[in-house]
């Protein structure tokens, strides 16, 4: 059976008031992972929990056919201090839903889970469908989708990842490298001229991070992008520190690997580099794949994009798309517009008829 617009629409807006009234901050998701294993055992929904993951698949599962992933996470980053609403407490206000996670990933949480609901009891699908509501994708550890991949008994063939995209698609994604720095210095009484100030050979560093350019540019993701984001040093006034550390977020795209930014860094800053992770890799889908060329027929745009998801767990071909503004991401008072999520419903109904009913 096949649900309304309508009635999808609306249980998608109460799901997502559910959700974000349910603190679901990265690691602490639970609740939030138990109140949506309970939402698919009202829907008689089986399911499986990795986790805090949740996981299920197609009433008429066939092992024979080649399957689809619907994947979006439920948890959220910490609300920061520039909050005027309760970030627990969703409230309707203009056509908005305001509340924590709400943008991200919420709306594409809930539009998602609805629409793998509509396909769940259909025979004679062309593909199977999966669908995976994921932890930890806000602190991008492998305690969330990267554990339930390495344990799930199905093999997936292509994903939707749903994250704030305007429902267009991103085929293409930077990929991640953070570094955190340690600048080094001889400790002094700051009102002698002796010592050497970890924070001014920090500085140095920090500039080379501010202005160097990597020479090339990708058509779709741009330029590599290298920003401090954060920076500690001292514990007294009078005392010249002899340690400064700072981290280094670094977005890259498809023409260097890590390897490659790290041996650029290693010949210009002075600082001790310790990368956290060398996992974040760009990803790119061709236009010319067949469920891409899918999302074209209908209208929709493809792009680059310059953030992060769980797309960099998967090694399979696989589009980010969903409903909202990626800008709204991890603001104050985050939102997202009504008609995005009924927008959001309609064009993944549509997208995935297409490829699951067409004859």
């Amino acid at each position: 059976m096949s649900y309304s617009i309508e009635i999808l629409f609306q249980d998608s807006i109460e799901l997502l008031k559910k959700l974000i009234s349910i603190p679901s901050i990265s690691f602490e998701e639970e609740k939030a992972a138990i109140f949506l294993s309970e939402y698919l055992l009202s829907k008689n929904i089986k399911y499986q929990k990795i986790g805090n993951n949740i996981v299920a698949l197609n009433k008429f599962y066939d092992h024979d056919k080649q399957t689809i992933l619907l994947n979006s996470h439920l948890d959220t980053v910490k609300p920061n201090s520039g909050y005027t609403k309760d970030p627990f407490k969703p409230v309707i206000i203009d056509g908005k839903i305001y509340g924590l996670g709400s943008n991200d990933a919420g709306g594409a949480l809930v539009t998602m889970l609805n629409t793998f609901l509509n396909f769940y009891e259909m025979e004679e699908l062309n593909y199977n469908l999966a669908f995976i509501g994921s932890c930890e994708e806000e602190t991008g550890t492998e305690g969330g989708l990267a554990d339930v991949l390495s344990k799930i008994d199905f093999k997936t063939d292509f994903a939707f990842v749903g994250e704030p995209t305007n429902m267009n698609m991103a085929i293409a994604e930077k990929g991640l490298l953070v570094l955190d720095c340690t600048s080094h210095g001889v400790s002094a009484h700051a009102a002698r001229e002796e010592g050497e100030n970890a924070i001014y050979n920090a500085m140095n560093d920090i500039d080379w991070f501010r202005n160097y350019r990597f020479e090339k540019v990708s058509e779709l993701l741009g330029p590599v992008k290298m920003t401090v984001t954060t920076i500690n040093s001292g514990y007294q006034h009078n005392i010249i520190p002899d340690k400064c550390t700072y981290c280094v977020d670094i977005r890259l795209n498809e023409h260097y690997t890590h390897k490659d930014i790290l041996e650029t860094i290693s010949k210009y800053v002075m600082a001790e580099i310790k990368p956290r992770s060398l996992r974040y890799k760009p990803s790119f889908t061709p236009v010319d794949n067949f469920f891409v060329k899918k999302g074209i027929e209908l209208g929709l745009k493809t792009f680059g994009s310059p953030t992060c998801s769980d797309r960099i767990h998967m090694n399979f071909p696989a589009i980010k798309i969903g409903p909202g503004d990626s800008s709204r991401s991890h603001i104050a008072d985050e939102f997202v517009y009504l008609y995005e999520i009924r927008n959001g419903l309609e064009i993944y109904l549509k997208f995935l008829n297409n490829i699951l009913r067409e004859k």
